[in-house]
């Protein structure tokens, strides 16, 4: 994919009305420290169109980046390891489940997972969510280069066997935010959805 123009489009907090963008969107879910924010900037081949921090739970948020006037790449609030307040948290879950259950327009959700890491019981609880609302999530495997290339096809099976998948249900595209591994081949798989 040639990416002619990237911008960030529309964010909705807590009490904004979702849009309808009528666009095609893909939605990325993860946990707060994942990389999603790194990974929507590798796609884009920009440095710091999604703002990425040290510190968690940064993106609170929905937010539409709009993709050469195309469709959106939407990032959905990170969950897990946050200092945001049970009750602010649960308010983010309802508005990730309502975006899930009313986009006319989402096309697929992408569950990131970190790949040195067997996934935890959020990320478990998020991939059968995603199950439950209609879709069959893909899964991004984040911070490849943080392993030896020989570990990969262990941790790919861990995750696998972890979320209860099938070797021929679902896909998993392992990736690093630092090499760009893996955006090819994301990429291909977003033009056939698009």
């Amino acid at each position: 994919m040639i990416i002619k123009s990237a911008s960030l489009d529309i964010v909705c907090g807590v009490t904004s009305t979702l849009p309808d963008t009528g666009r095609p969107e893909i939605a990325f879910a993860g946990k707060s420290n994942v990389g999603k924010s790194s990974l929507i900037n590798g796609l884009m081949n920009r440095k710091a169109l999604a703002r990425t921090s040290a510190q968690p739970g940064k993106t609170q948020t929905i937010n539409f980046y709009l993709v050469n006037e195309t469709f959106y790449l939407v990032d959905l609030p990170g969950y897990g390891y946050t200092t945001a307040s049970v009750a602010v948290r649960e308010s983010w879950g309802r508005m990730i489940e309502e975006y899930l259950h009313t986009s006319e327009n989402l096309k697929a959700v992408f569950l990131l997972l970190d790949i040195r890491h067997e996934p935890s019981a959020n990320d478990v609880q998020m991939y059968n969510w995603i199950l439950e609302m209609g879709y069959q999530p893909v899964i991004i495997a984040t911070k490849l280069d943080k392993i030896k290339r020989s570990q990969v096809q262990k941790q790919l099976k861990l995750i696998r066997t972890t979320l209860g998948m099938s070797a021929a249900e679902g896909r998993i595209f392992p990736y690093s935010a630092q090499t760009k591994d893996g955006r090819d081949q994301i990429w291909d798989y977003m033009e056939t959805l698009l």
